[in-house]
């Protein structure tokens, strides 16, 4: 119950940066970041993230984020496409 609290958190602050950044309120940063990833700038920003995530054991944390994304994996299961 924690665990899956503090995930749903740490997307959560996510996805505000994200907005705050300007981007989709709805996309978490790591997933823009991979997006983005061949760009001047966000591939560094992309670099830093995946390496400072793989040292907290989440090995290629942007790549996996934005997959989730694409899956809805953040949505309550009712509103994943089936």
């Amino acid at each position: 119950m924690i665990r899956h609290w503090l995930k749903q958190s740490l997307v959560a602050v996510d996805q505000l940066a994200n907005a705050m950044l300007g981007g989709w309120a709805d996309e978490t940063l790591s997933s823009r970041l991979w997006r983005n990833r061949e760009r001047p700038g966000w591939k560094q920003a992309r670099a830093a993230l995946d390496f400072v995530a793989a040292r907290l054991g989440d090995a290629d944390h942007c790549r996996q984020s934005y997959e989730s994304e694409a899956r809805r994996l953040q949505c309550p299961p009712e509103l994943r496409e089936s």
